[in-house]
C-alpha cells in the first residue's frame, strides 16, 4: 500500500527550507554517483569521496540526480563497522534558497552556462560586415 499523501507532502515541505546553521558533523556534499540500494557516493567540498545512505524516508519520495546537493550527517554511522561514511539527512530542492546561507561552500558556486567573454574582440556574431572602400570612391 502506497503511503499517505500527506506524509509526502511533509517530506517535500520538511527539504524545502535549509536549517539556519549547520551541526560541526553535518556538511553540504554534491551527488557524483548512485551505487544503488540507496547508496550514493558524494564529494565533499575538500574533493573527498564519501558514500551515503538514503533514510527510508526519502526512498520513492525525493529523486536525487547527479550533480545535486544533499545534506549529511558524517557521525550517523561512526559507532558500526562498515563501508557507510553518512547518511543524508536533506536533499537541496529549493538550490536558491540554500546558496544564500552563510554556511553554503564556496567550492559548489553556481557556474555559468556560458564561457568566459575573455575572446570579445574575435567574435564577429552580431556585427556589421566590413564596409568596402571602393562603394565610397565611386
Amino acid at each position: 500500500m502506497p503511503r499517505p499523501k500527506r506524509q509526502l507532502l511533509a517530506t517535500a515541505e520538511e527539504t524545502s527550507t535549509p536549517p539556519s546553521v549547520l551541526e560541526p558533523d553535518q556538511a553540504i556534499a554534491c551527488v557524483k554517483k548512485g551505487e544503488g540500494k540507496n547508496l550514493y557516493t558524494v564529494e565533499l567540498p575538500n574533493g573527498t569521496p564519501l558514500l551515503v545512505e538514503l533514510p527510508s524516508r526519502f526512498r520513492s519520495t525525493i529523486w536525487i540526480k547527479r550533480g545535486g546537493f544533499v545534506l549529511i550527517n558524517t557521525s550517523a554511522f561512526d559507532d558500526r563497522e562498515n563501508k557507510l561514511d553518512g547518511e543524508i539527512l536533506n536533499v537541496v530542492r529549493d538550490e536558491k534558497l540554500w546558496r544564500k546561507q552563510a554556511y553554503w561552500p564556496g567550492v559548489f558556486a553556481k557556474k555559468s552556462a556560458y564561457p568566459a567573454e575573455s575572446d570579445e574582440e574575435d567574435s564577429i556574431v552580431g556585427k556589421m560586415p566590413p564596409a568596402d572602400n571602393s562603394d565610397t570612391e565611386a
